[in-house]
C-alpha cells in the first residue's frame, strides 16, 4: 500500500519561501511519477509540479521559475520548493503518486495514490 506523508506547510507573507517535502513508502519499483497538486478554496484542484524515476519535471505555466521539485531516491522523498510566493499560491498541497512506468508524468491522469495534504496560505 502506497503512503504519502507530507509536511512543511504554513504561513508565509508574499515573497517569501517554504519548503513541502513529501515521504513516499509503500512501493518497490524505481518507476513511478510523483506530483504536487494544490486546490485552492473553491477551484478545481491543479498539478503543480511533477518528478519521474530520472528527475524529468514539469511544472504548472503559473509557478515556473518559482517553484522547484527535486528528490532525494535514497530517502524517497519528493521536495516542492517554493520562492517568491504570491496569495494566489494559497491552497491545500497535496503529494501524489502514479507506479509504474508513464510516459509524461506532467499528465494527470493516472495519479491514484494522495497525501493528506498541507495547507499553505500566502498573505498580501
Amino acid at each position: 500500500q502506497v503512503q504519502l506523508v507530507e509536511s512543511g506547510g504554513g504561513s508565509v507573507q508574499a515573497g517569501g519561501s517554504l519548503r513541502l517535502s513529501c515521504a513516499a513508502s509503500g512501493y518497490t519499483t524505481s518507476s513511478r511519477c510523483l506530483g504536487w497538486f494544490r486546490q485552492a478554496l473553491g477551484k478545481v484542484r491543479e498539478g503543480v509540479a511533477s518528478i519521474d524515476s530520472d528527475s524529468r519535471t514539469s511544472y504548472v505555466d503559473s509557478v515556473k521559475g518559482r517553484f522547484t521539485i527535486s528528490q532525494d531516491n535514497a530517502k524517497n522523498t519528493v521536495y516542492l520548493q517554493m520562492n517568491s510566493l504570491k496569495p494566489e499560491d494559497t491552497a491545500m498541497y497535496y503529494c501524489a503518486a502514479k507506479i509504474g512506468w508513464w510516459p509524461l508524468c506532467g499528465n494527470t491522469i493516472g495519479y491514484n495514490n494522495w497525501g493528506q495534504g498541507t495547507h499553505v496560505t500566502v498573505s498580501s
